[in-house]
């Protein structure tokens, strides 16, 4: 399986229009290569170095939460607030939606983290734990993009 956006390639920087210092729109994502018997996709978007890279938690800041998407659907658009099909779980910040980067210090990474499953979940906005819980034993693939941010310098 493959996972791209048009807004950045995979290890460069997301552009300001995607994080809450700008627009705070999610970007455009498309997959390609879903494994026969998929029955539902997942998104998770988090944060590995939060809350500094030179001393990051242990667990990942989340930013993003998709579950049971259909495995017809091969994107979403940017700045996407209604689903085709699935729901949305709650990221970090105990919210229903994207929730863009905005780290306090340093360039962090995110992870867009795809995974096609064997069966739908039927999770009510779940969290990211939740939801690795519920996948265990029935991933299919998956795929990785990775976009960096950095906020900007103040003058």
């Amino acid at each position: 399986m493959h996972l791209m956006s048009n807004a950045f390639a995979h290890g460069e920087e997301i552009p300001r229009q995607h994080t809450l210092d700008g627009a705070n729109v999610s970007p455009r994502l498309a997959w390609q290569e879903v494994p026969p018997g998929t029955q539902s996709l997942a998104l998770v978007v988090d944060d590995p170095d939060a809350p500094d890279p030179e001393a990051p938690r242990s667990q990942p800041w989340v930013h993003w939460v998709l579950v049971d998407l259909p495995p017809t659907v091969s994107a979403l658009p940017e700045g996407v607030t209604r689903l085709p099909g699935g729901k949305v779980g709650l990221n970090d910040w105990h919210h229903a939606s994207w929730d863009g980067p905005s780290p306090p210090v340093g360039k962090h990474r995110y992870r867009f983290k795809l995974y096609a499953l064997d069966r739908v979940l039927g999770l009510d906005h779940p969290n990211k734990a939740q939801l690795e819980a519920a996948m265990q034993d029935h991933i299919l693939a998956e795929a990785q993009l990775i976009g960096t941010y950095q906020k900007p310098r103040r003058r």
